[in-house]
């Protein structure tokens, strides 16, 4: 029984460097950036045009998500696209002197939930926010496109599945090359053969004929949008809506790194809260000590405090969903990389922690034996390595 299917995809037939753009859940505090980036694309195509930034995010998105549901059947009418039927497409992206490979396809979504303690095949790693779900869903509900920007990761550590692809990309008809906006690098594709598909939907089962294997994938980026696809399936049961296009990736693969994505509060008294998290954790934690190094405008250093979770994510995490409950007006923001949060934390009344990550190592064990981690635990590779929406398909 196949796993991995190949989709009927779109490409836009010509400006990629117009067309693709980073994760819409990046540079969520960065107006700048997005600002930039629309004056990039202005009057071209763009996938800008038919997603929603989350720094845009509001109240009330109904006037903005009306207009991206347009734009989308407008891309269609004005024959933007060009369509790959039956088509996978094996993808080679170049960034910070790495190369990430990886695989674009469908993937069945009964076959996957994203609740904690689940045991389907493809699962969440990291507790979904629900209050996250409904703009995506509005969005998706009455969508004529789907785009993903959604990473699998595949736990192949002889390198069956992916890997073997790069040898024969000379073979394969080229789908796509070019330089990804403001810093993305560069990435390439290439169109599979119908004997190359079988070869992987093979190589997939034969990872699942393991016994001690009791999942297929876990979600690597983009788990919110997956548990939307989900939602929106079981609203509808449109078979088109069955499926969801992902790009799936070996999470041996070498240039996968794992990096904390480190928490910026905002509204935020940081004497107090540094206070409180220590009386706290003192009070409830184990006998374990972890430790952050906190940021703001009057104060910083390091803070050891008893662990309450595994991970030191879990740790501070918990204390912030607690501390927020008694302090409404406090905001909290997830955030790559710690150049970033030093320079949010320069402004008043503001405070950023930065801690260890974990190894990507841990990550099928953990999800096996605990279920999803806390939401926002690691990232693979900073914003700006993230994957950019290139590909579409219809449903």
């Amino acid at each position: 029984m196949s796993h991995f299917f190949p989709a009927d995809i779109l490409l836009p037939k010509e400006n990629f460097e117009k067309w693709a753009v980073v994760a819409c859940d990046q540079y969520t505090s960065e107006r700048d950036y997005w600002m930039d980036v629309e004056r990039m694309v202005e009057g071209y195509p763009s996938a800008l045009n038919i997603i929603l930034p989350e720094v845009y995010l509001k109240k009330d998105n109904t006037k903005r998500i009306n207009a991206i549901n347009e734009t989308m059947h407008e891309y269609l009418d004005d024959d933007v696209f060009n369509e790959y039927k039956n088509s996978m497409i094996y993808v080679e992206r170049e960034s910070n002197h790495t190369v990430r490979r990886g695989l674009v396809g469908l993937v069945d979504l009964e076959e996957y939930e994203y609740t904690s303690g689940t045991d389907a095949l493809i699962r969440a790693t990291e507790a979904t926010v629900i209050d996250r779900l409904p703009p995506r869903i509005e969005i998706r509900k009455n969508a004529s496109l789907e785009m993903p920007h959604i990473l699998l990761l595949v736990d192949d550590p002889e390198l069956s599945v992916i890997e073997p692809l790069s040898k024969n990309k000379s073979d394969y008809k080229e789908a796509y090359n070019f330089r990804l906006m403001k810093g993305g690098g560069i990435v390439k594709g290439w169109f599979l053969d119908d004997k190359s598909i079988k070869k992987v939907q093979k190589s997939i089962d034969r990872l699942m004929e393991d016994k001690n294997r009791d999942m297929l994938f876990a979600v690597g980026d983009g788990n919110h949008s997956l548990a939307t696809a989900k939602e929106c399936y079981n609203l509808s049961k449109n078979p088109l809506q069955r499926y969801a296009l992902v790009e799936i990736v070996n999470i041996h693969d070498k240039s996968i790194e794992f990096e904390p994505i480190y928490r910026v509060l905002f509204n935020v008294d940081a004497k107090e809260f540094i206070e409180h998290f220590k009386i706290y954790t003192d009070h409830v934690g184990g006998h374990d000590t972890q430790w952050f190094e906190y940021v703001s405008t009057k104060q910083s250093g390091f803070i050891e405090v008893k662990s309450t979770a595994k991970l030191p994510i879990g740790t501070l995490q918990a204390y912030i969903d607690r501390y927020i409950q008694a302090h409404p007006n406090v905001r909290v923001d997830y955030i790559h990389g710690s150049e970033t949060v030093r320079n949010l934390c320069k402004a008043p009344n503001t405070l950023g922690f930065l801690f260890d990550g974990m190894k990507k190592s841990d990550l099928f064990p953990a999800i096996s034996a605990d279920g999803s981690l806390p939401r926002k635990t690691f990232s693979m590779g900073h914003a700006a390595d993230k994957r950019f929406y290139i590909e579409a398909r219809k449903i």
